[in-house]
Formats: C-alpha cells, structure tokens, sequence
C-alpha cells in the first residue's frame, strides 16, 4: 500500500525549506569562517549567528533531499520512466544551466568588486567559465554552481537513482519491500538508517556537500514515499526523535571537539552528528504530519514561487547585502533589512516572470501552472 500521491504535510515542508533560505544565508554575511560560503561578508562576526545557522545547517538540506525523494516516489506511481526523465530535464537541468551562465557570474562579481579589485565584468565572466578544481567556491573568479549545487544533485540523483527504483516497483521485489516495511515500523528502528548515513559521511568528498550523503537521504526519502507504514511508524516516534535532537543539539554546541581520524571519539562524534540530522529530518516529518496538513491559495501560490525563488534568492541576497552591509547601523538591524529586502525583490521578480513563457521555462516553472 502506498501513500496518498497527494500530501500538503510534504508540500508545506519543501516551501518553508526554500524559504528558509534567505534567513539562512543572510546569517552567514555575519559569519566570518572561511567554511560559511556566502558571496558577501560584513566585517563582523556574530557568534550568535554562527550557532543559528549550525542548528539550520544539520538538518536544511537533509530535509529538501528527503522531501525531493518522497515526491519522486510519489511521481512514479503515475509517470513512466521515461516520462520522469524528461521533466527532470525541463525541471531541473535547463534551470540549473540557465542559472550558472546568467545568475551567477553576476554574483561572483560583486564579490570580488566588495574586495576591493577592479576589473571589467567581461574579464570576470571569462574568468568564470574557467575551471579551478581545488575551489568550486567561486569566491575567486573561476566557475562555480554556487547554490544550484543542490539542483543539479537532484538531477544526478534522478538519473542514478532511477533504475534502482523503477526496480523496487517491480513484482519480485514487492517481498523485499514489504519485509522492510514491517522491520522499519517497529519502534523506533528508523532511528537506524542513521548508520548508513554516518558510514557515508566518514568518506570525505566534496566536504558539506558529500554527495554519498545526500543520495542516501534522497534514497531514504524513496523509501518512506513508498509504503504508509515508514509514515505511521514516524507518526509514532517523532516526538522520541525531537527529544533526542534537543540532547544532541546541546552536545554539539557544548563539546569542544577535536581527535584524530577515526579514533573512537572520532567515530563517535561523527555518528552523533549524523544520527542527529537524520533524527531532525524524521521528527520535521512528524511534525509536519501532525500540523501542516491545511491546504489552499497561500499553499498553492508558494509551491509554485519555491523553485524560481531558491534560484532567484542568492544572487539577491549578495547584491542586495552588498548595499545593507555598509549602512552605519548595527548588525542586527541589517540582517532584518537584508532579510525583508531580498524576500521583496525575490516575490517582485517572480511575480513578474511568471507571466513571461521563456521564463517560466527557464526557471523550470511548469506551463500550465494557473496564474
């Protein structure tokens, strides 16, 4: 049995994730690590912040690739194979091309003009479609994803993923899928799956960014997608999972951690960390469940602004913090300015190219979505 294709819990999660993402990265101008990529920073740093974002950062992307693995399961109950390829061309490919040789650029030039450097635009746009492998940050000038990183994961995984799952649909495999359904609704034995996670995580590529990482919680999101026990036994538990986050999340602001890799407190800390991101993700989805189940206009209109919107939202925010970062007021008032500022423009812009039909396609929006 599988779940109802039509869930607003899950829709409402992919939407306060995307909009989550202003205040995200406007927290991050007021970060000055060199591990907090933003393409703008003030000149203060803001402890306070800095611990906002970390809490932010162990389950915001976990939650958006769960929620894209949910709803990919949802869309091959009544797509083909075939069919789901070619809108994760249109959706997600186009978009994300469209993104790095227009958006971008611009936006790694205001980072280098706020340097201090002095160079033409046409200069830095060479610059950019160079490629330097030892930084994917664009920080510098050379080329980069920037946030449309996760955009273009998302469309790998889709390719890479696919076989598997339009293998788990099969017949044979119904057994299987079953067997590990009754196991997954014991309690509390999708706490687990934080395992894998963890073993993924302890292979370092890319850093943050790991993508063995992020296909596990896009896989695991197919997983919970396909049968109604994954969402009862979450129904069940998650008030167990948000108990535990709140233990972790006091353990990983308070231990001052450092030990040698994969000494036993190493493994460890690596695990409760992974548990912990796995465990927000379960307890945002039983809390989802339980109270953002009301549908609507307001809900439909923010589906359809979420995706143009998480492409709009960063070069926004770098222009538009480039400016609030000078005013002579204090940091928080301008993070509330850049906050509210960057929100206008990115439902201004929107509001505009949702009427322009090249646009639309560029910015993956669907055709005959209603206006």
């Amino acid at each position: 049995m599988t779940i109802n294709p039509r869930r607003y819990d899950i829709d409402w999660l992919r939407v306060l994730a995307v909009l989550l993402l202003i205040p995200f990265h406007s927290l991050l101008i007021f970060v000055l690590s060199p591990h907090s990529i933003v393409y703008i920073k003030d000149t203060v740093n803001c402890n306070f912040f800095n611990q906002v974002a970390g809490v932010i950062h162990q389950f915001h992307m976990p939650i958006l690739f769960v929620v894209s693995g949910i709803s990919t399961c949802f869309a091959l109950n009544f797509r083909s194979g075939n069919q789901y390829l070619k809108e994760r061309v249109f959706r997600l490919l186009i978009p994300t091309v469209f993104g790095i040789a227009v958006l971008i650029p611009p936006m790694t030039y205001i980072t280098r003009i706020a340097r201090g450097e002095v160079i033409p635009f046409l200069a830095h746009l060479r610059g950019f479609f160079s490629l330097n492998l030892n930084d994917l940050t664009g920080i510098y000038g050379t080329f980069t994803p920037a946030h449309l990183w996760f955009i273009l994961f998302l469309f790998v995984f889709s390719l890479i993923g696919l076989p598997l799952f339009l293998l788990l649909r099969r017949k044979p495999a119904e057994v299987f899928q079953k067997a590990l359904a009754r196991f997954f609704s014991l309690r509390c034995t999708l706490f687990l799956l934080a395992f894998p996670i963890a073993l993924a995580a302890a292979v370092n590529i890319l850093d943050d960014k790991n993508p063995l990482v992020y296909f596990l919680f896009f896989f695991l999101g197919y997983l919970l997608g396909s049968k109604v026990q994954y969402y009862q036994a979450i129904e069940r538990d998650w008030p167990v999972a948000l108990s535990l986050v709140i233990i972790f999340e006091i353990l990983r602001q308070t231990l001052n951690f450092e030990a040698a890799p994969w000494s036993l407190s190493w493994v460890l800390f690596g695990l409760m960390i992974q548990t912990n991101r796995w465990l927000w993700v379960l307890a945002l989805l039983g809390l989802a469940r339980r109270f953002l189940t009301s549908h609507g206009p307001m809900l439909r209109y923010l589906s359809q602004a979420a995706f143009p919107i998480y492409i709009l939202h960063l070069p926004l925010n770098t222009l538009v913090g480039y400016f609030v970062i000078k005013l002579p007021v204090n940091i928080g008032l301008k993070y509330l300015l850049i906050v509210l500022v960057t929100n206008i423009l990115a439902f201004a812009i929107y509001e505009i190219v949702k009427h322009i039909g090249p646009l639309r396609f560029l910015l993956g929006m669907k055709s005959n979505s209603k206006i």
